[in-house]
């Protein structure tokens, strides 16, 4: 509900949304005394940013792959080597929330996963935008050469980052946001539509079309949270709201410029134009972020028992 305040009102949400949808939640599960104390209450107040660190360039989208390592050190923290892509927000961010090998091989896929808190004004820490399609450069590469950290970078217990991501992904998978990224486009195209003298039945089929399916996929995320707050695992509902609400945010800039060419449609204004232009060149990466379709529909089969 905050969020969706905050983005109606036009705040900068994008920089620690991440923290409070996230590693917030992840904090009071699984986080010490000493952690909750330092960073819940930043989060709150909107000063610490945090980053999601999973994504590696030689394992696509298999998290359970990931090849980052940090091994103990002598003072009881962690030294830690690798990299992670696609990091979003990490040239803004204050601290890195990863997951990381801390025993085993890769073969051993989610056992020895383990999940670090780095702070990323650490020397041997280097951040690189990445330039996308839209011009922007929120993606990130981090690489991470003999980063020495203190022994209570590791959040939760060691060797349970499987556990402690998977669950986390929840919170990320069925977000608000997961649903609101081409709104933006629809509220311009609306309030052109607004000051129109006449709005084609054609325009009006395909408004109510996006009201209709922000609704169905509003009350699904909203479901999920309840089952969050309550302590539940509700990763395969998770994985249907990411599914169908990329869908829909990518569909939503073809429904759109297809509702243009509407007989008597308004002629639109540059700036509409320039705005579906924007998503249009955003929306591909959609169904990139928090796992792949394929995977969402993969945890989706298993939900059903049909895989």
């Amino acid at each position: 509900m905050l969020l969706e305040e905050l983005l109606a009102a036009g705040a900068p949400v994008s920089a620690h949304w991440i923290a409070d949808r996230q590693t917030a939640p992840l904090i009071l599960r699984y986080g010490t005394p000493a952690q909750r104390a330092f960073f819940i209450p930043r989060i709150v107040r909107g000063e610490l940013f945090i980053s999601i660190g999973m994504s590696e360039p030689d394992t696509g989208s298999d998290l359970a792959g990931v090849r980052s390592r940090a091994v103990p050190t002598a003072g009881g923290g962690w030294r830690l080597n690798g990299r992670k892509i696609w990091t979003t927000n990490a040239h803004r961010a204050h601290y890195l929330c990863a997951l990381v090998r801390t025993s085993g091989a890769p073969e051993d896929r989610h056992r020895g996963l383990s999940q670090l808190l780095i702070d990323l004004s650490l020397p041997g820490i280097t951040v690189r935008p990445i330039r996308d399609l839209s011009g922007d450069g929120h993606f990130c590469e981090v690489l991470f050469e003999d980063v020495e950290l203190s022994a209570d970078a590791l959040v939760g217990e060691e060797g349970a980052g499987w556990q402690q991501v998977t669950a986390e992904l929840a919170f990320e998978r069925s977000g608000p946001e997961r649903i609101h990224s081409s709104l933006v486009l629809a509220e311009a195209w609306l309030a052109e539509l607004r000051r129109a003298p006449r709005v084609p039945n054609g325009a009006l089929a395909v408004a109510g079309r996006i009201a209709g399916r922000m609704a169905v996929l509003r009350a699904m995320s909203l479901s999920v949270a309840r089952q969050l707050g309550q302590g539940l695992d509700p990763a395969f509902e998770a994985a249907l709201v990411k599914d169908l609400g990329t869908e829909f945010e990518q569909a939503l800039p073809g429904w759109i410029e297809e509702a243009f060419d509407a007989p008597g449609h308004p002629v639109p204004s540059d700036g509409l134009r320039q705005t579906l232009a924007y998503v249009t060149q955003l929306a591909p990466s959609f169904s990139l972020r928090g796992g792949t379709r394929q995977i969402m529909r993969g945890i989706i089969a298993r939900g059903l028992g049909v895989r």
